[in-house]
């Protein structure tokens, strides 16, 4: 006497191959989800770093036109002399 029929077996054996697939997919899924947080990690430290350099870029930038005479004050200077 057969407890399972040909069919039942064969639609077991489907779905038990859907299940592993399913099963490799998020095992994938989570392995590409740790890259892609590491990127993330990478790149918001990069981020940072940039940052700090244009800041630091943009005062050195800022002080050297400071002290560069405006022309108001070139022509007041001319007038003086």
């Amino acid at each position: 006497m057969r407890l399972y029929s040909s069919k039942m077996n064969s639609e077991f054996n489907l779905l038990s191959e859907k299940i592993d697939k399913l099963a490799e997919m998020a095992q994938f899924l989570r392995h590409e989800n740790a890259e892609l947080r590491l990127k993330i990690a990478t790149m918001s430290s990069e981020n940072t770093t940039l940052t700090a350099k244009m800041r630091e870029a943009h005062q050195r930038v800022s002080a050297l036109l400071d002290q560069i005479p405006g022309p108001q004050l070139e022509c007041q200077q001319e007038e003086s002399a």
